[in-house]
């Protein structure tokens, strides 16, 4: 883990995230949408990335403002003092390797020292191993139930899911 290094992303090393998305997921058209509406909500989101050897391997994004034109179910989520915590990914051969908690951490310091008091997230109930890895980071304060809605490729329906959504306070 010494050639691990967690940073907030600037707009080059955004701009390179979601290239290697789209190309992962042969150039779908759900995953250029999804890089426009990153890129358009540049200044209401942080973007957090886990470089090993320079290479993205972790990724979480913290919605900072309910300005974000994005955002879903905002209500009780997202205020001045609290922030959204949403896209949390890590590269399958990386799993499992404390990779992505380490990036956890960087990026709840960061918002801590930023003066946000207290973190949210939406997790689906299918999500289990998720839901205990949040309950162990302390997110015990159950918010809501609401559904989220994500674009779909041409011609296929939108997917609509459930989320459960859960708070934590920071020290």
């Amino acid at each position: 883990m010494n050639n691990y290094k967690c940073v907030i992303a600037d707009k080059q090393l955004l701009n390179q995230l979601w290239n290697e998305k789209i190309k992962n997921h042969n150039n779908s058209e759900m995953w250029i949408k999804w890089k426009k509406i990153a890129l358009r909500n540049y200044k209401t989101r942080i973007t957090y990335v886990g470089l090993l050897d320079n290479k993205i391997i972790t990724e979480a994004t913290a919605i900072i403002s309910d300005k974000d034109l994005d955002m879903q179910n905002k209500e009780n989520l997202i205020d001045e003092k609290t922030a959204y915590l949403t896209s949390f990914s890590t590269n399958k051969e990386y799993e499992g390797k404390g990779y992505f908690s380490k990036l956890y951490k960087f990026m709840e310091n960061d918002l801590q020292n930023k003066g946000f008091e207290t973190l949210t997230l939406g997790v689906e109930p299918c999500e289990t191993r998720n839901i205990q890895i949040y309950f162990t980071w302390g997110y015990t304060n159950y918010i809501k139930t609401a559904y989220e809605i994500y674009p779909s490729e041409k011609g296929k329906k939108t997917e609509k899911i459930i989320a459960n959504y859960y708070s934590k306070k920071l020290n």
